[in-house]
C-alpha cells in the first residue's frame, strides 16, 4: 500500500478495470514503487532509466512468449569473427545441430559468431537479443525484422533476457563482451542466483583460447583461493560442435528443472531413478545434504497450486544452499545414471533466481 487512502483507493479502482486476477498484488506493488520513486524526489534521468528498463523487459517477455516452452541455447562469441574462420563455421554447425535436436538458438543478433549460429539454426529457430550501439544499430540479416527479435538500450536488461530465457549456454572465442558474459554466467550459477544450466566452452581444434583462459583461472583464481576446485565443474570444454550439442542435450536427458519448496530442494525428472542409482547419489553427494537423504517425493502442494510440472517424478532433499557447483555435478550424475539421450526435452520454463523463502507449511 502507498499509505494514502485516496491513492490506494484509486489503485484499487484501476486494478478492477485492467487487472482483476491473481497477479493484482504484484501489479499494485509496481504501482506503489513507481509512486515511491516520484515521492523520493529522484531526478528525471533516474526515472528515465527505470522506465526504459521496464519497457525493455516487457518487450523481451513479449518476444519470448512466441515460443515460451521451447528449449533454447544461447551462443556467445565475437562480433568480429569473419565467415571464412574456423570459429564461424563451428558456430554455424552448432546452430544447425541444436535445431536438429529441437532447440532454438539465442544470440545477440549482431555480426560474427552471432550471425553464424543463427545461419546454422535458421531464422525460424532463432531469437535475437540486440543491443543498440552507436556503431552497430541493426540486427543481422538472419533475424532483422523478425518478431523474435528484441531490442535493448541497456546491457543489464539484455543480460537479464539472456539469463532468464536460456536453458543452456555455449561460448565461442570472443572479446571483452564474451568474457564479461562468461564470468557473469559462472558467477550466477556459482552463487545460486541462477538455476543450474549446461555451460559449454567451444573453440576449434588447435585453438588455445579456452585452454589459455582456464590456465589463467586455475593459476590466478583457484591458485590464490578465490574460487573452489568444484567451481571448475560448472563448465565443460570441447573442440567439437557435435560434442557441445550432445553435452547440452544430455543435461536434460533425465533432469528437467528444480524448485525450492520450504526447506527442500525439489528436482523434477524426466524419469525416476531406481534404488541402486539413489544409493549411488546418497553416497557421492552426502556432502551437500544437510539432513536426511536424497529420495523420491510426491508433488508438493505448492507445485500443485501453481500447476508446476505436476506429472513429473521428483527427488527431494535438504540442500545446504551453498555448494551450487556440486549441484551441477549432481545433475550430471543423475543424467548418467538414468538419462535417455534420445528423448526430446520440452517445457523448460525457468525463473531467474530460485525462490528460497522458507515455507513452514511444507518442510
Amino acid at each position: 500500500m502507498f499509505d494514502d487512502q485516496a491513492v490506494d483507493a484509486a489503485q484499487t479502482e484501476v486494478l478492477s478495470v485492467v487487472g482483476n486476477d491473481e497477479n493484482d498484488d504484484l501489479v499494485r506493488a509496481l504501482l506503489v514503487t513507481a509512486l515511491d520513486m516520484d515521492q523520493a524526489g529522484i531526478d528525471r534521468l533516474e526515472l528515465k532509466i527505470a522506465s526504459q528498463a521496464l519497457v525493455e523487459m516487457l518487450d523481451s517477455w513479449k518476444v519470448f512468449s512466441l515460443a515460451r516452452t521451447s528449449p533454447k541455447v544461447t551462443v556467445f562469441g565475437s562480433a568480429r569473427t569473419a565467415p571464412d574462420e574456423a570459429t564461424y563455421e563451428q558456430a554455424s554447425e552448432l546452430g544447425k545441430l541444436m535445431a536438429d535436436h529441437g532447440w532454438m538458438t539465442i544470440t545477440g543478433a549482431g555480426p560474427g559468431i552471432m550471425t553464424a549460429a543463427m545461419e546454422g539454426a535458421g531464422r525460424e529457430h532463432s531469437f535475437g537479443v540486440n543491443i543498440v550501439l552507436p556503431f552497430e544499430q541493426d540486427a543481422n540479416p538472419v533475424i532483422h525484422g523478425d518478431p523474435k527479435l528484441a531490442e535493448f538500450k541497456y546491457f543489464f536488461t539484455r543480460k537479464l533476457a539472456f539469463m532468464k530465457e536460456s536453458d543452456a549456454f555455449v561460448l565461442s572465442p570472443g572479446g571483452f563482451g564474451t568474457l564479461d558474459e562468461a564470468f557473469e554466467l559462472l558467477t550466477l550459477i556459482q552463487t545460486g542466483k541462477s538455476y543450474p544450466v549446461p555451460v559449454v566452452l567451444l573453440d576449434p581444434p588447435g585453438s588455445t583460447y579456452w585452454s589459455g583462459w582456464r590456465s589463467f583461472v586455475e593459476a590466478e583464481l583457484l591458485g590464490n583461493g578465490m574460487i573452489s576446485p568444484a567451481d571448475l565443474d560448472i563448465f565443460t570444454h570441447t573442440h567439437d560442435a557435435a560434442e557441445a550439442a550432445q553435452q547440452v542435450c544430455a543435461f536434460y536427458s533425465c533432469y528437467h528443472s528444480l524448485r525450492y519448496v520450504g526447506k527442500r530442494l525439489v528436482l523434477r525428472l524426466q524419469q525416476q531413478l531406481d534404488e541402486a542409482s539413489l544409493a549411488t547419489l546418497n553416497t557421492e553427494f552426502a556432502d551437500i545434504v544437510v539432513e536426511g537423504r536424497i529420495e523420491p517425493i510426491e508433488t508438493t502442494s505448492a507445485e500443485r497450486s501453481d500447476d508446476d510440472h505436476v506429472d513429473l517424478p521428483r527427488l527431494g532433499f535438504r540442500f545446504n544452499q551453498r555448494s551450487y557447483a556440486r549441484l551441477v555435478v549432481l545433475i550430471r550424475r543423475i543424467n548418467e545414471l538414468a538419462g535417455r539421450p534420445g528423448d526430446p526435452v520440452h517445457d523448460l520454463v525457468h525463473d531467474v533466481t530460485p525462490d528460497v523463502t522458507p515455507d513452514t507449511a511444507e518442510a
